[in-house]
């Protein structure tokens, strides 16, 4: 026993010596809470008995046991502290609840100790306790304890204000109404608070008032952020959700040239009752600035091709693939079916559906386009109706160095996939191509080329013969922010390590949308599509890459050139300058949706280039890379390689 007590006394002189640190404590042991209360207790007593003292003159007189009435009162409320737990919670996080329960003890001690007064009186017709005092102590305890948690919360909040002080962002918020009013004053009701509102921004001068919450109204004349620094904030919380894209862009990048932070504020509607609303206030992303509307789908159209269908995606665990996966699964297909040869991140996608679609009806099937005996085997099998191709290799330089891996999984892979299509009739053969099989620079778009040359003589040779049971599309768009191997995620990359920041030519200019919107797009063209047709998307405006790099470092809160340098190390392998949706030969055709347009594409045989394939893949079996990018260029005469050892041979062929 005397060990034990020395133990325990060495842990509180040691952790005596401990600097506390409030910004991390978490919580005070139940027993010391309630050595606290009970000092209120011993307190509240000492300044009754000094109160009836003043006031008894000779009035009362009552004789007392020989244990202290003192040392009953405070059991009897120890006792009900116990019982109602009063000493359970945060002091700095005291609530009507608290007070409640505080009540609650004292009411009970004051009956409990009444009712041991006259139960003493009934037997020994002498009094224990003073009536007056009983209900004097009662109040002041009760008063000491709430009083107390009042304090403690206040200092404690206080102390975390101005040890938080240093870090609070100071910030506009843009927009005056209901929403930007609720943002601003939650904002400021929070404790710690991670945002200082300084004040609103009113662009269009309708409100009035001088004042919102206390905080004035700045009426917009000058740009973002000249009225940021004219008022001291360090950044701007855009609240306003009338805003169009357009002008939001503008006040995003006038923001972000002068080193301003953006964020973008939840609508009341979206807030999530257990989470700050500091946390659910968002940094600006790359996605947000690009210069597009937001796209709208004919949903009725989308779920008549997928609802209570068997949906077979292909690359379903890739970036597009694992998107269109989700999309497709909103929609209740009757079976969905995730092909991919990755076992990991076919793993993730699998488990990311099992939870967020428990209901659904999906298997995850690992296999590889290039067996084409096991892709029949899955089409024996599954019979889907619908097929959304994604399974492709996509990085350019790493196509550019092994020929025939472009040929064997873009090519033949393509064609594995249509031919069972056809072979177990499924309605619709979505395939998913890529802006590099326009005028082809490189083996990997070559590649796309040859397979979307496939899929459309496939689809001629069906409509000749008056055998349409399979409805082929192609769909082709440019490059994906946030994709596997894109320029986002490599920028993102090369700032956490401090820059500098890569890109392969000053003037190289790309279009870009986000995956979610590319998938809307692949899916909605696959369902309006009758056969033939190669969709192409409206990509928006072209974006130079030096462009998005600054942005990109903008938006981490560094500044280009300085903090974070960029660097030009030289055009890769094959890679253009500028992207093409269509070449000089095409036209388009509008579609009822203006995101969408039709491709007026020449006509291929199938036979002749069928028998060209099979002989690529002859090639791409034994044949050297320059004997294999040969016969590329034979199926696709428009292929000239650029920045490439492949140039050479489009100097032979002329």
């Amino acid at each position: 026993m005397y060990k034990k007590l020395q133990q325990a006394l060495f842990q509180v002189l040691e952790s005596s010596r401990k600097k506390i640190d409030f910004k991390n404590i978490s919580y005070l042991p139940r027993w010391v809470i309630l050595c606290f209360d009970s000092a209120i207790l011993l307190i509240a007593l000492v300044l009754t008995k000094i109160i009836i003292t003043n006031l008894q003159s000779g009035i009362f007189n009552a004789s007392y046991l020989p244990i202290s009435q003192e040392l009953i009162v405070i059991v009897v409320n120890v006792l009900f502290f116990i019982f109602f737990r009063t000493y359970a919670g945060l002091i700095r996080h005291s609530t009507f609840i608290d007070a409640v329960k505080f009540f609650l003890a004292s009411t009970a001690t004051l009956l409990t100790t009444l009712g041991i007064h006259y139960t003493y009186f009934l037997f020994t017709e002498s009094s224990i306790f003073l009536i007056p005092e009983i209900l004097v102590y009662s109040i002041i305890s009760f008063c000491g304890l709430f009083l107390f948690r009042i304090l403690v919360k206040h200092i404690f909040e206080a102390y975390l204000n101005f040890q938080y002080i240093e870090d609070q962002l100071n910030v506009l918020v843009y927009g005056t109404d209901e929403n930007a009013i609720a943002i601003a004053s939650a904002l400021k009701s929070e404790k710690p608070s991670r945002y200082k509102v300084l004040g609103f921004i009113d662009k269009e001068g309708k409100n009035k008032s001088k004042e919102i919450l206390g905080l004035p109204i700045i009426h917009f004349h000058r740009k973002t952020a000249v009225t940021l620094r004219a008022n001291g904030a360090q950044a701007l919380i855009i609240a306003d959700n009338k805003l169009s894209k357009e002008e939001s862009i503008a006040i995003i990048d006038n923001c972000l040239e002068y080193n301003f932070k953006v964020f973008r504020a939840p609508l009341l509607s979206d807030i999530g009752n257990n989470k700050s609303l500091s946390i659910q206030i968002e940094k600006i992303q790359i996605e947000d600035i690009l210069e597009r509307e937001p796209i709208k789908l004919d949903n009725k159209l989308v779920a008549k091709e997928i609802y209570n269908k068997c949906i077979l995606v292909t690359g379903g665990a890739g970036s597009i693939g694992s998107e269109i996966v989700r999309q497709v699964a909103n929609y209740r297909p009757k079976k969905l079916l995730i092909l991919d040869n990755a076992e990991t991140p076919l793993y993730r996608i699998q488990h990311e559906i099992n939870q967020k679609f428990p209901n659904l009806d999906f298997e995850a099937i690992i296999t590889d386009v290039r067996n084409r005996d096991a892709i029949d085997e899955v089409f024996k099998t599954h019979k889907p109706n619908v097929v959304y191709h994604a399974a492709a290799y996509k990085h350019v330089p790493l196509m550019e160095k092994h020929p025939s891996q472009a040929v064997f999984a873009n090519v033949i892979g393509s064609k594995n996939v249509a031919d069972m299509a056809y072979k177990y009739k499924a309605e619709k053969f979505v395939m998913i191509s890529t802006d590099k099989a326009v005028n082809p620079s490189n083996v990997m778009g070559a590649s796309k080329r040859i397979a979307e040359i496939y899929i459309q003589a496939l689809q001629g040779k069906l409509k000749t013969d008056n055998k349409i049971t399979t409805h082929f599309v192609t769909t082709r768009f440019g490059n994906v922010l946030g994709s596997n191997g894109s320029v986002v995620p490599l920028f993102k990359k090369q700032i956490e390590e401090g820059g500098p920041l890569t890109i392969t030519h000053p003037d190289i200019i790309r279009y870009f949308m986000t995956i979610p919107e590319a998938c809307q797009l692949v899916i909605e063209a696959g369902a309006m599509g009758n056969g033939g047709e190669v969709f192409i998307f409206d990509m928006g405006e072209a974006l130079k890459i030096i462009d998005l790099a600054k942005k990109i470092i903008r938006l981490a809160g560094y500044t280009p050139y300085k903090e974070i340098d960029i660097k030009v190390i030289g055009l890769r392998p094959g890679e253009k300058l500028f992207e093409e949706l269509l070449n000089d030969k095409s036209e388009t055709l509008p579609t009822y949706n203006e995101k969408i347009m039709i491709a007026k594409i020449e006509s291929y045989d199938y036979t002749l280039i069928n028998n060209l394939i099979l002989d690529l893949a002859d090639t791409a079996k034994g044949g050297t890379k320059n004997e294999i990018v040969l016969k590329m260029k034979d199926i696709v005469p428009e292929f000239l390689s650029m920045n490439s050892v492949f140039e050479r041979l489009d100097k032979k062929i002329v």
